[in-house]
């Protein structure tokens, strides 16, 4: 079953069955990102968190291109401009990157085409990118004279270490869908004939899973990266202590010891 919301203008917004598809739907800008497709990104995600029917979310670009970036033709014309446009705390508001890391659900970066800048930033905000043999991936803005500002000099560092990312972020580097797979910015390179399938296969996979579970999962290797290891340890071994009292666990037990698959309720 597919739903789709119409509310959109930038976005396309399609649920089927467990999963929400969210398309930015640019693709004579190459999926370019301006102010209102930023704000429709992040109404997408935040009702996608809300809605207890979603488990799994993919974000992917309409056309040949997943998102070339921000749309240059509207770029802020001062720092206070930029400021707002990009929502920073001073209007106590968070951005389409930082909503994706947060929402306790697995979100895929389906990626064809261009995935530059903005683009690249927000692919690397989804717990897994899954890109065809096309896709080129790169942090240009030095070229412009600029440095990147959605994440780009703190996440990519994360991915393929420091030196690594200083080279894509200060040469302008655009790299093939392979060298992408091969420093680990990526997960997955597939034909892309069999891009769209790759990644419904791996949403089937995840949909097989407790929803509660994936979100415990996400949790506490996002609380790895923002905190010491002792700390981090000690926040997994909470999370791991709940999972004692959900029905899914007890679900998951009893189809092992009965040889069937589990049917999880994410309780």
């Amino acid at each position: 079953m597919v739903e789709k919301d119409i509310r959109f203008d930038r976005i396309l917004y399609e649920k089927k069955d467990h999963a929400l598809w969210i398309t930015i739907n640019r693709p004579e800008k190459k999926n370019a990102q301006d102010a209102q497709t930023r704000t429709e990104i992040v109404e997408a995600l935040h009702l996608g968190c809300d809605d207890d029917d979603v488990y799994v979310m993919v974000i992917t670009g309409a056309g040949d291109d997943f998102c070339a970036g921000g749309d240059a033709a509207k770029f802020p014309r001062n720092p206070v401009e930029f400021m707002e446009m990009i929502g920073l705390q001073i209007k106590g508001k968070k951005r389409p990157i930082e909503i994706a890391r947060e929402i306790p659900k697995p979100i895929i970066a389906m990626v064809k085409g261009l995935a530059l800048g903005a683009g690249m930033e927000l692919a690397m905000a989804c717990d897994m990118i899954v890109a065809s043999e096309d896709a080129r991936f790169g942090q240009p803005e030095i070229s412009l004279g600029l440095i990147p500002g959605g994440g780009g000099t703190q996440i990519l560092p994360r991915l393929v270490g420091e030196k690594k990312a200083k080279e894509l972020v200060m040469t302008g580097k655009i790299i093939p869908a392979q060298e992408a797979f091969e420093i680990g910015l990526i997960n997955q390179v597939v034909p892309g004939e069999t891009l769209q399938k790759s990644v419904e296969e791996l949403v089937g996979n995840l949909l097989k899973k407790s929803p509660l579970m994936l979100k415990f999962a996400k949790m506490a290797i996002n609380k790895t990266l923002e905190t010491s290891l002792s700390v981090g340890l000690a926040y997994e071994s909470d999370l791991c202590s709940i999972c004692f009292s959900t029905e899914d666990l007890k679900e998951g037990a009893k189809a092992f010891s009965e040889k069937r698959k589990p049917v999880f309720k994410g309780k």
